[in-house]
């Protein structure tokens, strides 16, 4: 009696461990998210709590090369549109779910002790400024956004020797706020996470408006927890803490 009792016990534990992996969802958002997403998913734990999130940050074009190389992802929400529609064209997520849920803006931001006034995008030219930290534009969004709208005032060709590439959008407010450059460019949800390292010198018009899309993924092996956690993230408790963190609607 006692062995039988013994293997329910091992088999009750097999089959909830099974239960927690099995419930466990993976969540693969831009860099610039972080601070909102880990605020955000304890709370839709705290509604769902037979789900347990899991949280990957990088530049959306790397993240998008893992769902494409089959990381086990459930969710990616991009900083732009180009990448969510690369995941489209290869049918890692279906148009019918992609939802946009934020949107952002571009600013210029310089280290605070000692810093440069900066009057204008075309001072960047100057000989003043001598290191630019822009995010790498074939796989961060801000450093695509960051590029065309350089492009669009004529001053991409002086600027790109200046560069120096980030990973993603807060390497390059690492580089600002450490002093390592003259100027970056972060979002403006970044550029007010260190208000007593940086300060925001120029908000910068983009060609194209920048939104943030969300979607399950296609392959994903928790649909409906994936398809929970994006309704959460449109809910207006969601919605409050993506604004506390400087995020606009969409």
């Amino acid at each position: 009696m006692k062995s039988v009792r013994l293997g329910l016990v091992t088999l009750a534990g097999a089959v909830l461990s099974f239960a927690v992996s099995a419930a466990e969802l993976t969540v693969s958002a831009a860099a610039s998210l972080t601070n909102a997403f880990r605020e955000l998913a304890p709370l839709f734990e705290a509604k769902f709590p037979d789900t347990k999130v899991q949280l990957n940050f990088g530049a959306s074009g790397a993240l998008l090369q893992q769902i494409a190389k089959g990381a086990p992802v459930d969710v990616f929400a991009s900083a732009d549109q180009e990448n969510m529609d690369q995941a489209q064209a290869q049918a890692l997520v279906k148009a019918s779910d992609r939802r946009n849920f934020v949107s952002n803006s571009l600013v210029v931001i310089v280290p605070v002790p000692g810093s440069i006034v900066l009057k204008s995008l075309s001072d960047l030219a100057q000989p003043a400024y001598k290191r630019v930290a822009i995010g790498l534009p074939a796989s961060v969004p801000a450093g695509r956004y960051t590029k065309a709208s350089l492009e669009e005032e004529g001053l991409w060709s002086a600027i790109e020797s200046k560069m120096i590439g980030a990973q993603n959008v807060r390497q390059a407010l690492d580089y600002v706020a450490r002093g390592e450059v003259d100027a970056g460019f972060v979002y403006a949800t970044d550029a007010a996470l260190m208000p007593d390292k940086v300060k925001v010198a120029l908000s910068v018009p983009t060609p194209t408006p920048i939104l943030y899309p969300i979607a399950p993924v296609a392959a994903s092996a928790n649909t409906d927890a994936a398809k929970k956690f994006i309704e959460f993230i449109m809910s207006p408790k969601a919605r409050g803490v993506l604004a506390k963190y400087g995020f606009g609607m969409p």
